[in-house]
């Protein structure tokens, strides 16, 4: 057999490119890792960020937007979002306005062609009081007036009274819109005459006994003293973007004053309550055997409990003691008392469940051998190896504890005036939603954002903490 020739050129090594000595991708920590997938979740990102602007509106809005969610102005009740930040110029007018000048009615025979001549407003319409003179139909024993925010074409609209005289004073809830006025006369047999229509837009107006308290109460906010309303002249006001409520309170103001409550509910109590849980399920899984089945009967007694008809006996227990302690922070106190009696077993069954395979693994067997603490183990490796189930349970706790607080505030059971919250102005808004939506539609769709911002992060986080992920990617 013919025995192979080599040289030295067939043992010199193999040119190098480069490419396999280049890493394809940095080792990263278990939490860079987590991170670096989260931000590739754009919707969870989005839904970070609408949180961190909700806290920064509720907690730091109230620095820009200086106006007390519990001042009152009677005159600006219900007043509809106007989108805009500029103060208000408001006209102040004498609180006895001069009698009309009402035209005598004329004899005649009544023709139903005839309609009002001469219709007009006999002073400068305003919100507080439009007033129409017109002058008479001969053989009219009365007329009708309706009112209508559109142009009539078939029907005149909200009917506004019926008068003999030929003058009419509306001072039914105006407001800065255009308004079109409609005068019917009426002859013998109720027989209707030619319609007659006029439009306004009524100029904002207060009386000067308003805008005194208006002015008193502005200036507690202000370094700067306003100068006393005149009659005549106009007042500069604070101008009210989200509108008011019914009682003339700033919408804008109680949002944020309501979220600071709703958020401080939602974020405090789930943090206490887990971490509750956490220490719970942790020592619980630990330690095993007939104690471990012990403390897991008792967390499901408490899981059994029903939380309304706990809140109820909670509240008629330690209500009284609470209104002395906190007064009227006292419900707010039992609303977190009682997510933080009952909400933590879930968090300790996942915890439980965790320590259960890590007690197992290699690492914390050889800190036994060792001689490590028991506290040792469970806080230095059985608590921080869950913690992305911990972060997890905690963002998806955080909206179950803000809707929890927004229902009982909605049926009575919450927060109580002068305090409030956007549960609490549901409540309020639900009564006058026909007319004036704005008071539901803004602090509901507050918790509705809200809510779905913190289950949407928590899908992230879930999978941004689940390490099967990887192998997905």
């Amino acid at each position: 057999m013919k025995q192979p020739n080599f040289d030295a050129d067939d043992f010199a090594p193999a040119p190098s490119s480069g490419s396999s000595e280049v890493i394809s991708r940095p080792s990263l920590s278990y939490w860079q890792d987590a991170w670096r997938r989260l931000k590739k979740n754009k919707r969870a990102m989005l839904s970070a960020f609408f949180i961190a602007f909700m806290g920064l509106f509720c907690f730091l809005g109230p620095l820009v937007w200086t106006v007390r969610h519990d001042d009152v102005f009677t005159f600006e009740q219900r007043l509809p979002p106007s989108w805009s930040f500029r103060s208000a110029q408001w006209l102040v007018v004498g609180d006895s306005p001069a009698a009309p000048s009402v035209h005598a009615a004329l004899p005649g025979t009544f023709d139903a062609a005839c309609s009002p001549g001469g219709l007009r407003f006999e002073s400068t319409p305003t919100t507080l009081a439009c007033r129409i003179v017109w002058e008479p139909v001969p053989g009219a024993i009365a007329y009708r007036v309706y009112r209508n925010e559109i142009e009539p074409r078939r029907q005149p609209g909200l009917p506004m009274g019926k008068v003999e005289g030929c003058f009419f004073e509306d001072s039914l809830r105006l407001l800065p819109i255009d308004y079109h006025y409609s005068v019917i006369p009426v002859g013998p047999g109720d027989v209707e005459g030619k319609v007659a229509v006029i439009k306004s837009r009524p100029i904002p107006a207060v009386s000067y006994a308003d805008a005194v308290a208006a002015i008193t109460t502005l200036n507690r906010q202000r370094d700067e003293p306003l100068p006393a309303p005149e009659i005549g002249k106009n007042i500069e006001l604070q101008a009210h973007p989200l509108g008011t409520d019914g009682l003339g309170r700033d919408m804008l103001a109680r949002i944020m004053s309501g979220g600071r409550i709703s958020l401080f509910i939602g974020l405090l109590a789930p943090l206490v309550y887990i971490f509750v849980g956490v220490l719970y399920g942790a020592f619980a899984g630990y330690v095993g055997g007939w104690l471990d089945n012990l403390m897991m009967r008792g967390a499901e007694f408490v899981v059994a409990l029903p939380f309304l008809l706990f809140m109820i006996l909670l509240k008629v227990i330690i209500g009284d003691r609470m209104n002395s302690l906190f007064g009227s922070s006292a419900s707010l106190m039992v609303i977190f008392i009682a997510l933080v009696l009952l909400a933590w077993p879930s968090s300790a069954r996942l915890v439980r469940g965790q320590v259960l395979q890590i007690r197992n693994e290699a690492y914390v067997q050889a800190s036994m051998m060792l001689g490590a603490p028991r506290l040792y183990l469970i806080l230095r490796h059985m608590i921080p190896n869950t913690m992305g189930v911990i972060l997890v349970s905690l963002s998806f706790a955080i909206p179950g504890a803000i809707f929890a607080e927004a229902f009982l505030s909605f049926i009575g059971l919450g927060v109580q005036a002068p305090q409030t919250s956007w549960g609490a102005l549901c409540q309020e808004g639900l009564r006058n939603m026909n007319s004036s939506p704005h008071e539901l539609i803004l602090p509901a769709l507050c918790i509705s954002l809200t809510v779905l911002a913190f289950n949407t992060l928590g899908d992230g986080l879930r999978d941004a903490l689940d390490a099967k992920m990887r192998s997905k990617e």
